[in-house]
């Protein structure tokens, strides 16, 4: 099994490889970032008809030890090689001067560009991690030529102490030279994908518990998902076309490589389909939740305005009962006032005249309020 997948030619192939899951079980899991190398060469092989017979400790005794040897091919593992490195490797392999620059500064989309007689292909591995509820990119360079393949890792994922060890178990496809490592490879970061596509749905349906569940926090989710989603697009769509080429003949795999190669790009059709699903229902989301945030505004101003009102009204009643109520306080103050030469003072009649003069008043005020629909 390379990948996850299995491999079923009429050789025996399959049947070898039944044997060793049978004896050693499952492969251990991919690295975790506590227990990744620091950086440099993590692995140096040299291989004779798919068999490993040498585990040079450097990079010059590598270089030797395939000039010893004819038709040995060297597999040489690097994680965040240093300048030093990357200049050795080009100067012993004839690397061009453009794929070392850019497998030295990284940040490049996944591609397949040819020089010469070398191949050198970018590819974006992806891993999710489940504690922090997110996707981790990180990009994988390969230099691919006749007899060696330089891998330059920077980041975590892929697993390729595990393509290695996988493929060392089925010489006959480790026979087939440099194109079966780096369709090993391909397939590995393919099958990483799945993961990935499992935690995106899993958030996709937590985002949708939130959303219908009035959480504030969903909008800055649904963001920051959209986002990942987007990453996760230019990561695996530009693979397509670097598999198209490669399954039509443009890294010279023979015809059996060439069936597993798309094989893998049935796969990742899948996972590309699957994630432009996700963009355009996170699009969706988005949009209903915009839509429930926008009905709970209105409702709350509908809240807002009821509750005016409300108070609108009571203070009307509030305002015409102390209108009432002032005229005859008013009429009272008037004549209460202590000055000796005022109108009414000796009437017979002043005090039921006032008496009436506030009734009145208080029931025109009353009358007038009421037709207002202030009472």
């Amino acid at each position: 099994m390379v990948g996850g997948r299995r491999f079923r030619p009429g050789d025996g192939f399959g049947r070898q490889l039944d044997e060793y899951e049978t004896r050693v079980g499952e492969p251990p899991p991919p690295q975790s970032p506590a227990t990744a190398p620091q950086g440099g060469l993590v692995d140096s092989a040299v291989y004779l008809r798919g068999h490993r017979f040498a585990s040079p400790p450097g990079l010059a005794e590598t270089y030797r030890c395939l000039q010893e040897q004819d038709g040995a091919m060297a597999w040489i593992g690097l994680y965040r090689p240093d300048i030093d490195q990357i200049t050795s490797l080009a100067r012993e392999f004839r690397l061009h001067d453009l794929a070392v620059e850019d497998a030295i500064n990284a940040h490049q989309r996944p591609k397949l560009e040819r020089y010469g007689h070398t191949l050198f292909v970018v590819l974006r591995a992806a891993r999710y991690d489940d504690l922090r509820e997110e996707v981790e990119f990180s990009e994988l360079h390969l230099f691919i030529g006749p007899g060696f393949v330089v891998t330059v890792r920077h980041g975590e994922a892929p697993d390729l102490a595990a393509v290695r060890r996988r493929m060392e178990t089925e010489a006959q496809m480790l026979a087939r030279g440099p194109e079966a490592v780096l369709y090993a490879i391909l397939d590995q970061v393919v099958d990483g994908y799945a993961p990935v596509v499992a935690g995106l749905e899993n958030d996709i349906d937590e985002i949708e518990t939130q959303v219908f569940g009035g959480d504030p926090n969903a909008s800055r989710r649904i963001y920051g998902l959209s986002r990942e989603v987007i990453q996760f697009q230019r990561a695996a769509r530009p693979l397509l076309s670097v598999l198209g080429a490669l399954a039509d003949g443009s890294a010279g795999a023979d015809e059996e490589l060439r069936r597993y190669l798309r094989d893998v790009t049935d796969h990742l059709t899948q996972v590309v389909e699957r994630v432009d699903g996700f963009r355009h229902l996170l699009q969706n989301i988005l949009t209903v939740n915009a839509t429930l945030v926008s009905q709970q505004q209105n409702e709350e101003m509908r809240s807002l305005t009821a509750a005016s009102y409300s108070q609108n009204e009571e203070l009307k009643k509030v305002s015409s009962w102390a209108a009432i109520l002032f005229a005859p306080t008013l009429i009272g103050t008037v004549y209460g006032m202590n000055f000796v030469h005022m109108p009414e003072l000796n009437w017979r009649f002043g005090y039921l005249f006032a008496l009436l003069l506030m009734l009145l008043v208080c029931g025109t005020l009353y009358l007038i309020f009421k037709r207002r629909g202030w009472l």
